[in-house]
């Protein structure tokens, strides 16, 4: 009893401690100078270093991060102390439905957020710095009021990474050209009111804009710490050039966007490209000075009028390390070449993807690919077998073709061997002789070839059309899996592995 009755007051000692408890080094922070007017009620969270209790609640979303403020005194100070501030409208889908009702109270709730945390903070000498600053708007009428209020933040403390995401009212399907030339105008008056704000930037989403020619080379002139760009269904007119020239531009994405042509002409930092549905008539693409471009992702579904590509043209003297190819289910739209045309852009490439090959495409032509990248590790085939757009009277008006899908991509066969491809993996595989005949050609060609990876899931993710019940030609039973394997000559090669995987 006496030990029990010791040990309860030993426990109630210790919640008497007061701000004289505190180390030397956290009795001056601004949460500790609070504890004097706390009386004798010690909160131990308090006194954990400033920069410790900082890397806690910003492990919260900033909206839960503020709400800390109200729990007691010592925590009002929280808000204008996070290093990470991320105010977001909600979901950026650019296809998903935005109704005018929702826009409003986003915007509303977005500008209220917006002068709590960073009007405040902009007009006092707070001495904490703000590492992240991610803001994601509505572009209308208070979006000139957001971005006064974040460049004034931006010129009165050291920002780290800032971006911008800057949203249409409607979302891109509703977007006629006239809200296209509007929303372009909106945000031209937006930078021109704020241009501190942009000139930090390191991060810019824009979409659904139709800016005039000299928009472009201003926005890439005034974001000189741009390290990110994002464009979706942007242009400069009908048929425009886009002319990209930046120090600092690391990654580089283009969605849906109508220009003719994207010539990358200065950029020797950038290393990632990705480019989705162009309506080129001629190469969508131009590579100039680009020394660290080592990933490009371009991914087409390709009409009857564009023209068959040629690798060696568009990429010019990019030496891409990480290539992906996307033909959305549609024809084929890159031309075989021969080895030594492919000489240069596949020198150094290492792991290659073919996605979203049409059911009806054989796939002896990819096999240029390997003949033209001596250097390739892993190649990646994705047939979809889904139909994609099959309604007759819909292809034609959009104008898709109306040929076999892979019609112009011939390719003849070579007696080659490759000595570095190590994995090949086909998704969307059958049990039927395009399959079998494939993998034996790249068997057959890569002669230290390691792993081969069978997967039945098809290559498309999202609005496929493709019905999920399981492929009675996939190979599923023992028996349907040693028949593959007797088809690939596997016993005769008893390095290589070979793996199912639905």
């Amino acid at each position: 009893m006496a030990k029990s009755h010791r040990r309860r007051r030993a426990a109630r000692s210790m919640g008497k401690h007061s701000v004289k408890d505190l180390s030397s080094s956290n009795r001056g922070s601004p949460l500790a100078m609070l504890e004097e007017d706390e009386g004798n009620q010690f909160d131990w969270l308090s006194n954990l270093p400033d920069d410790m209790l900082l890397n806690i609640v910003e492990r919260l979303d900033t909206a839960d991060a503020t709400r800390t403020s109200i729990l007691s005194k010592r925590w009002k100070q929280i808000p204008n102390m996070l290093s990470k501030i991320l105010l977001m409208v909600g979901p950026t889908d650019s296809d998903q439905d935005r109704s005018d009702d929702d826009v409003a109270r986003a915007t509303a709730t977005m500008l209220a957020a917006t002068q709590s945390l960073l009007e405040h903070r902009s007009t006092s000498a707070s001495a904490y710095p703000i590492h992240h600053l991610c803001m994601h708007f509505f572009l209308g009428d208070e979006s000139i009021r957001i971005g006064r209020i974040s460049a004034n933040t931006i010129a009165t403390h050291k920002v780290g990474v800032a971006e911008f995401t800057i949203l249409t009212e409607k979302e891109g399907k509703r977007c006629s050209t006239d809200d296209r030339l509007a929303y372009g105008k909106k945000l031209n008056s937006l930078i021109n009111d704020s241009p501190n704000a942009f000139s930090c930037l390191t991060r810019l989403k824009l979409e659904n804009l139709t800016l005039g020619e000299s928009d472009f080379p201003k926005i890439f002139r005034l974001c000189k710490r741009l390290e990110f760009l994002h464009l979706e269904n942007c242009d400069m007119g009908f048929q425009s050039l886009l002319e990209v020239e930046h120090q600092r531009l690391r990654e580089l994405e283009i969605f849906r966007c109508d220009f003719e042509r994207v010539d990358l002409n200065w950029l020797p930092e950038l290393t990632t490209l990705t480019i989705s549905s162009f309506t080129s008539l001629h190469d969508p693409l131009s590579c100039g000075y680009v020394p660290l471009l080592h990933t490009v992702s371009i991914r087409n579904s390709a009409l009857s009028w564009q023209k068959m590509l040629k690798l060696s043209e568009f990429l010019g003297k990019a030496t891409v390390s990480n290539l992906t190819l996307g033909f959305e289910k549609e024809k084929i739209w890159v031309t075989p070449e021969d080895p030594r045309e492919l000489s240069q852009v596949f020198s150094k490439l290492r792991l290659m993807n073919l996605a979203a090959i049409s059911k009806e495409c054989d796939l002896t032509w990819t096999m240029f690919v390997l003949h033209g990248a001596p250097s390739l590790e892993e190649l990646c085939i994705r047939v979809c077998d889904c139909l994609g757009v099959w309604d007759k009277d819909e292809r034609e008006k959009f104008g898709y073709s109306e040929e076999r899908k892979d019609v112009g991509a011939k390719w003849e066969a070579y007696d080659f061997k490759h000595c570095n491809l190590a994995v090949l993996r086909i998704f969307g595989f059958q049990s039927k002789d395009k399959f079998l005949n494939y993998a034996t050609a790249v068997i057959k060609a890569a002669v230290n070839l390691k792993d081969i990876y069978l997967h039945e899931k098809p290559a498309c993710k999202v609005r496929c059309g493709y019905i999920s019940r399981q492929s009675n030609k996939y190979p599923r039973s023992t028996m349907e899996k040693n028949s593959v394997r007797t088809s690939l000559s596997m016993h005769t090669h008893q390095l290589l592995r070979l793996h199912f995987s639905l």
